[in-house]
């Protein structure tokens, strides 16, 4: 197939073929012109979602699971890293039609310190490295670990792990060929981490101008998953029985905006994730878009932090000579309005069109 408009990053419009399966951009005689116009963009990344945990909670089904695959495919997420997931979802990986996971394994927490029955729970943290170096041969280069949480016992938001015991299994997951992250809200945890080497930080919402500076010395990223941070007051408001750490999620909630736009300013890495799976419903990575253009990021940006920055850091190729199709065609720039985001013309995935416009309105 043919294409013809403005290409993203570059910002330059110019002409490209598909031919099996990857991008050319040498002419080729008698392909049939996908679309003459409009803005194409590498295939969007939800980069923090769940594949695999039904909404509202629970294991999801092997067609639920499809389902919530299809969902974010035509939202233009072609590429998700799903950060946790209580089910193999491997059987996902036999359909070409769908898009491709990056997978994390499932959670490692402590008992009663993490959402019941989702992930691995360690009655003693000394068998952290142990089961990281399982979970990093299991996944697709990435382990997830808790690193706080509500402990009842106080009332607040603490850190699941020693200091020491990070180390230990952070150096276990990388001598697996594997980065790490951690499912963080508050302060505490912070610096545990990121002196341990973590690669990544889910949340962050309790990074100060302290830890900003340990995260850019150290190279550490963020995925702030403002969409989900959204669901704070909620979480406080149903929390009556533990009022200092409801204040706490409020708190963080109220200043997040500012932290990420701090943390941006800073030159943290940042990429688009949804926490899709659970609480949030698949297929709102143009809502995350759009919540990062209003914590500090130039709408460019936000777009990069869901796409081409964003499958670089996962290893993935964007729109260039023999990369993998994947890409999203917008009818006008998403960068100017978020409308546009949410409503893509064209998704080609694999060289495949998956999505195309409904042929009345123009629109799907």
């Amino acid at each position: 197939m043919h294409l013809r408009g403005v290409i993203l990053p570059d910002d330059r419009e110019r002409d490209l073929w598909v031919v099996d399966g990857v991008v050319t951009f040498e002419p080729m005689r008698g392909a049939e012109t996908l679309c003459g116009t409009g803005w194409i963009v590498p295939g969007l990344v939800d980069a923090h979602c769940h594949v695999g945990i039904r909404y509202g909670g629970g294991d999801e089904t092997h067609d639920g699971a499809i389902e919530q695959a299809e969902t974010e495919r035509d939202a233009g997420a072609l590429l998700l890293r799903d950060a946790g997931s209580p089910i193999d979802t491997r059987f996902i990986d036999e359909h070409a039609e769908l898009p491709r996971i990056i997978r994390a394994g499932r959670h490692i927490a402590r008992p009663k310190r993490y959402i019941r029955e989702l992930g691995i729970e360690l009655d003693d943290e000394r068998d952290l490295p142990e089961i990281v170096a399982e979970q990093a041969r299991f996944g697709d280069g990435w382990v997830k670990i808790v690193g706080d949480w509500i402990d009842r016992s106080v009332g607040d938001l603490r850190p699941l792990w020693s200091d020491d015991i990070l180390k230990q299994a952070i150096d276990a997951a990388h001598a697996n060929g594997a980065r790490v992250t951690a499912h963080v809200f508050g302060e505490d945890a912070l610096p545990g981490l990121i002196n341990a080497g973590i690669d990544c930080l889910e949340h962050g919402t309790g990074i100060t101008d302290d830890t900003i500076e340990l995260m850019v010395a150290n190279g550490t990223a963020l995925v702030p998953t403002l969409i989900n941070i959204d669901t704070f007051p909620g979480i406080a408001d149903s929390a009556t029985k533990f009022p200092v750490y409801a204040a706490h999620m409020r708190d963080l909630h109220r200043r997040v905006r500012d932290t990420v736009g701090k943390a941006h300013e800073a030159g943290i890495a940042i990429y688009a994730g949804t926490d899709a799976g659970g609480s949030i419903r698949h297929g709102r990575i143009a809502d995350e878009i759009t919540a990062l253009s209003g914590a500090g990021l130039s709408p460019h940006d936000a777009l990069g932090a869901a796409s081409w920055n964003a499958r670089t850091w996962l290893g993935r190729e964007s729109i260039t000579e023999g990369a993998p199709a994947d890409f999203v065609v917008y009818s006008e720039d998403p960068r100017t309005d978020p409308a546009t985001l949410t409503d893509p013309q064209w998704v080609v995935l694999r060289g495949t069109v998956v999505k195309t416009p409904n042929p009345v309105t123009g629109h799907r």
